[in-house]
């Protein structure tokens, strides 16, 4: 299981992995954790949306292939196609005792979207074309408002 653990982290720099995470778009992070000298395993995600459809999209994807990798070293995994590969892993799961988020508002979608309006406007920020429209008399008054100047602020930060 380590090996292939190990792999599923030298792949997870794959772009074809990478490429899979934003077309399923739900997925915040994973851990894999093996515990208790090497007797326990425990995978742990946080994710958006419904149970259901987080298991059908990993399975659609080269995700659900390594899926299949790791969670055969589990007694009774049936994989991740199988239809009853659901009901598998309830069986096997554990409440969280306490789960705290620093975005519990925001979803994969939202935030994939703000890194690319961040992304563009910084881009903007380092044009010489933005430097003369702030000086520019005529846009002072756009300028001087309080969330012009918040959104300046923001971006210096």
């Amino acid at each position: 299981m380590r090996e292939d653990l190990a792999a599923m982290a030298d792949a997870a720099a794959d772009e074809s992995v990478h490429a899979a995470l934003r077309q399923i778009g739900t997925l915040h992070d994973a851990r894999h954790v093996i515990f208790d000298n090497d007797t326990r395993f425990m995978f742990a995600s946080v994710f958006d949306g419904s149970w259901d459809t987080y298991i059908d999209d990993f399975a659609q994807t080269v995700v659900g292939a390594r899926f299949d990798k790791v969670f055969s070293h589990s007694e009774g995994f049936p994989g991740v196609t199988d239809p009853g590969v659901k009901d598998w892993f309830v069986a096997h799961q554990e409440p969280a005792g306490v789960f705290v988020s620093a975005y519990p508002d925001l979803t994969v979608q939202q935030i994939y979207k703000d890194h690319r309006v961040e992304e563009a406007f910084e881009a903007v920020l380092d044009t010489a074309e933005f430097r003369a429209a702030l000086d520019n008399p005529a846009n002072a008054e756009l300028v001087s408002t309080p969330a012009f100047q918040k959104l300046l602020e923001e971006a210096a930060a």
